[in-house]
């Protein structure tokens, strides 16, 4: 470097330096003149006056007075929620003995933007209404002086303090007071309060850090009300710099609200004003713009973010007519998802087991079966629902996120492909536990039939079939009554084909005799079973870790041990002492093989070192993001498609899904093409981002595909269950590619 431009160079910083002295020195001399204003004036930029509506006072008779804030152009007070910064107005009375006062009479605010900030409060002049009411002792034909402090925070780009002393004289009279010259302006300030309005009914739900308004219109023409907006009544409950969409669906409206991220806790209720777009009013006959809502928070609702449903998923808007049609098909094509094939299977041993014997005893094993799936819906509903009220973020399958649950489960599948090749047999032994519930092979008790219904809910779970996953997130945005409705229709799905096949001899008949081949399909019949069990380790292994899954397959293997020992020693002419001898060891052995298995679903998942994608696919498979909300966010803005795959390891459809589609070259290639971000938002363990993700589409469990297109517009929910051609297809509607 020569040393003209050194010199130069050292020029320009010396240069810069002395512009940041001046520009500081003339910030310090401006705010000492502001300063300095305050202190000559009071109230800058403003001017307070204490004003009466009438005349003169009754005795005994409220009346009412305002504060009237005056502000030059371009300044503002403050609402009594000023939202991001800044102060209410507030006045320190100081009236006669006897006199008492109510609160301000806010009316609505408008939005104050300051760069990201939004506050709320007032421009030009705002009357502050209070009611004051004297003693009856007044003597009439004497003068009451009232008066007060008065202060505010008075803002432009800056905000200065400010106060002034208020005074009102009035005298004291006998007769009806007249009105004074601000009786026009007092009406015109009570049309901006807000007020109770009967012909729309509000309620509020909330899911995580989102709320959600949801208004039922009258009958009357409906209003477009985008463009609405709701103040919340007390700081640190809605975030004001949040949008505020508004969804309507019929006859029903749903503004979304974000929670303050300074909330120390949910609120219970929402307060506040709800004021309608310029020009709409809440109420027949006009005139009512803000609308007052203090409603109860319902966490049963479940509809955070309920206002972009209507345009991201199928299920969006559904009516409960419609939901319960969905969730009725959803269960019917339940039963060929992949998650109850085995149960399937020990089903349709047990009416071929059946077939020839009493039509009576096949209608009631029948009605029985549909009864424990009916049941188990039921107690899953009503414990989704419980859970979600106390603010759990859980959805269907919510059970299969514990690992202490899959582990039992893995235990249970294995026992009962112990029962099918003829391990044991089931008796009065402590190994009834699993045998009843496996007996339904056999064509055996009233309970199995029962049971046997409620192991095929469980194991249904982890699924959600085409129709259903809509049915389901309609169900979380109603009452505990309309879910358990849906749930119903759910159950009664599901449980119609075998009710219908128990009902109807002229098919059961077609069934082959029993013979000595029903003993060898029902053997087979025990390696879906144990097939099961193995997904389930690998379950267990992606929720807890090696050494979890090691003291589960102890737990397997002192459950083999129990099984041999019950087999070994079954025969009815032992002694009464080698049979609770081998009894207890088995049962010994089956309760150590639970709190071995139980000890390992407390084992921490392993930590991964790599990026490999989620659930074990690996290959050609490209680069899946792990999902967060700020990474939708950032590519959303990038202006780039988002694929987003909602997942689980226990989800067998969304396995089948991901190697027969998701993996494909020619999907493969179309993501490449389109320049596609992969999102991989994994909800095997529990996860309340993943949840409310889901309940802003209209869902409550997995699968779930998301494309969004990039150019800002509605994101298009896939089918459950993937073809090739329905992914290649939605990529062919993306107009053009991001560069990468």
């Amino acid at each position: 470097m020569t040393l003209s431009r050194c010199i130069g160079r050292g020029r320009l910083l010396v240069g810069a330096l002395l512009l940041a002295i001046l520009w500081g020195m003339g910030g310090a001399v401006a705010l000492q003149a502001q300063s300095q204003q305050s202190a000559d004036d009071p109230s800058p930029h403003s001017e307070a006056t204490l004003v009466s509506e009438q005349d003169a006072i009754v005795p005994g008779q409220a009346f009412t007075v305002a504060l009237r804030l005056e502000m030059e152009e371009g300044w503002h007070s403050y609402w009594k929620n000023p939202g991001a910064s800044g102060e209410p107005t507030s006045i320190d009375w100081a009236l006669p003995a006897s006199y008492e006062t109510s609160g301000f009479q806010w009316p609505y605010p408008h939005r104050i933007e300051f760069g990201s900030l939004i506050s709320y409060g007032y421009s030009d002049e705002v009357f502050l209404i209070t009611r004051i009411t004297p003693p009856d002792t007044l003597t009439p034909g004497t003068r009451v002086t009232l008066g007060g402090r008065a202060e505010w925070l008075i803002c432009e780009e800056i905000c200065l303090p400010a106060h002034a002393e208020v005074e009102l004289s009035l005298p004291v009279i006998e007769e009806a007071p007249g009105e004074t010259e601000w009786a026009s302006a007092f009406e015109a300030a009570r049309g901006k309060h807000a007020k109770s309005v009967t012909d729309w009914s509000v309620g509020a739900g909330r899911s995580g850090d989102q709320y959600t308004l949801i208004l039922g219109a009258p009958d009357a023409p409906r209003p477009d009300l985008e463009g609405a907006y709701f103040y919340a009544a007390e700081k640190s409950v809605i975030d004001p710099g949040a949008p505020q969409p508004v969804t309507r669906d019929g006859d029903t409206y749903t503004i979304a609200l974000q929670q303050s991220e300074y909330a120390q806790a949910p609120a219970d209720r929402l307060r506040g004003v709800l004021v309608a777009p310029e020009g709409v009013s809440w109420a027949a006959d006009g005139g009512v713009r803000a609308m007052q809502v203090d409603v109860p928070v319902d966490t049963t609702l479940s509809v955070a973010d309920a206002a972009g449903r209507g345009a991201s998923s199928a299920g969006g808007g559904l009516s409960l007519r419609w939901a319960l049609a969905f969730a009725l098909v959803g269960g019917l094509l339940l039963n060929l998802m992949p998650c109850v094939f085995p149960v399937l299977s020990v089903k349709i041993l047990g009416f071929a087991e059946e077939a020839g014997g009493e039509a009576r005893t096949m209608r009631r094993h029948g009605w029985l079966f549909g009864a424990g799936v009916l049941v188990s819906m039921w107690v899953l509903a009503g414990g989704l629902l419980a859970l979600r009220a106390a603010g759990s973020q859980i959805g269907w399958g919510f059970q299969l996120q514990s690992p202490i649950f899959i582990a039992l489960m893995t235990m249970l599948f294995f026992g009962i492909g112990l029962n099918l090749l003829g391990a044991f047999e089931v008796g009065t032994t402590l190994m009834s536990w699993g045998g009843r519930m496996q007996t339904a092979a056999s064509g055996g008790s009233d309970l199995s039939a029962f049971l046997t219904g409620v192991l095929a809910t469980v194991v249904a779970t982890p699924c959600t079939a085409p129709f259903m996953g809509a049915a389901l997130g309609v169900a979380l945005t109603l009452s505990a009554a309309g879910a358990l409705l849906i749930f119903t229709a759910l159950g009664v799905g599901m449980a119609t084909p075998y009710v219908v096949l128990s009902m109807t001899p002229a098919l059961l008949d077609r069934l082959p005799e029993p013979g000595a081949w029903m003993e060898t399909l029902k053997q087979a019949f025990a390696f879906p079973m144990f097939a099961t069990a193995v997904w389930l380790v690998w379950v267990f292994g992606q929720q807890t870790s090696n050494g979890g899954v090691a003291f589960l397959l102890a737990g397997l293997l002192l459950l083999g041990v129990a099984a041999w020992i019950v087999h070994r020693w079954s025969a009815p002419q032992l002694s009464r002492t080698t049979t609770l001898v081998t009894r207890g060891l088995a049962g010994a052995a089956l309760v150590g093989g639970i709190a071995v298995a139980v000890i390992g679903a407390g084992s921490a998942p392993a930590k991964e070192t790599t990026a490999a994608p989620a659930n074990g696919v690996s290959g050609t498979e490209p680069t899946w993001r792990s999902y967060s909300p700020e990474t939708i966010e950032s590519l959303r803005a990038e202006g780039r498609p988002v694929f987003v795959d909602f997942t689980a390891a226990w989800c067998l459809t969304c396995q089948v899904n991901k190697r027969r589609v998701l993996t494909a070259e020619s999907v493969q290639n179309a993501f490449d093409e389109k320049d596609v971000a992969l999102v991989r938002a994994d909800w095997t363990n529990r996860d309340p981002d993943i949840t409310n993700a889901l309940e802003s589409h209209g869902r409550s469990g997995v699968p779930v595909y998301v494309l969004y297109a990039g150019d800002g517009s509605e994101p298009i929910l896939l089918p459950e269950v993937l073809t090739e051609d329905s992914v290649l297809n939605a990529l062919d509607d993306l107009t053009s590619a991001s560069p990468s």
